[in-house]
């Protein structure tokens, strides 16, 4: 049987590792941006930062599989383990200078994320879970602390967080969202994996995005689940596969799916 607490302890090692160059390079503003075939900006610092977890891995866990967002990889396979990185979140924030962004790594077996870190280094924020270890935060390198999700159990309660509205409209789901937005208590856009966490912390109770890669996501659904919380696409699928994503605290998921879901 995998032992998934040295899975979580690698993925710790790696992501010090990995948080160094970043940072360092993120505070130097010494990076070259490109665009790619999608029109999405990258930097040379997403691709190193994914060779140097992918060397690791290699290194680590040489019989499974990997794959990433810059250099893409095997799909899952029976019997296989498969680690998937997401090198940069937020890209768009790093080459502006916006501090919201993180380095995401997820751990797949037999289909399920079973352990995952995603590490801001710049926010000086990390979160990490794994499958029966719990979800856990830790600010500027102190002590663990375990995530919680709200219990917030009305709408008209809730805070809801989200990256844009241009994604919502752009799929014909606007109308739904901004029902969604008038039904809650607050909304704010943190964004990207920032959404997410915060509701594995608790301080936010819900989070949805209307298109999403898996490697956007994977790293997000233990975290999310070992806090307590529901993570499926808007269609009500378990995981990260959907291409989408909606994240709550359980006790508002059917009533979000209903409005969001087709």
């Amino acid at each position: 049987m995998r032992n998934f607490d040295e899975d979580v302890t690698l993925l710790l090692e790696i992501s010090d590792q990995v948080d160094r160059y970043t940072l360092a390079h993120f505070n130097q503003r010494d990076y070259q941006v490109y665009e790619k075939a999608d029109l999405t900006p990258v930097s040379d610092i997403d691709r190193g930062a994914e060779q140097m977890i992918r060397q690791a891995l290699a290194s680590a866990r040489p019989d499974d599989l990997i794959y990433g967002e810059e250099y893409g990889g095997k799909g899952s396979e029976a019997g296989y383990a498969r680690w998937i990185i997401d090198p940069i979140d937020g890209t768009k924030n790093f080459v502006r200078g916006v501090p919201v962004w993180a380095t995401l790594i997820g751990l797949e077996v037999a289909g399920e994320m079973v352990a995952s870190v995603v590490s801001a280094p710049a926010l000086a924020r990390r979160w990490w879970a794994g499958r029966g270890l719990g979800s856990w935060r830790a600010f500027n390198g102190g002590n663990p602390q375990a995530n919680q999700v709200s219990k917030i159990s009305e709408l008209k309660n809730a805070s809801l967080s989200y990256s844009s509205l241009s994604g919502w409209e752009e799929r014909g789901k606007l109308p739904a969202f901004l029902e969604l937005t008038r039904k809650v208590w607050r909304t704010r856009a943190y964004g990207d994996f920032y959404s997410y966490m915060l509701v594995a912390e608790g301080v936010v109770d819900a989070a949805a995005e209307p298109e999403l890669e898996i490697y956007d996501m994977a790293a997000l659904v233990p975290i999310v689940e070992e806090a307590g919380g529901y993570f499926t696409s808007l269609q009500g699928e378990r995981g990260c596969q959907g291409g989408n994503a909606l994240a709550t605290n359980s006790h508002l998921h059917r009533r979000i799916l209903a409005l969001l879901g087709s």
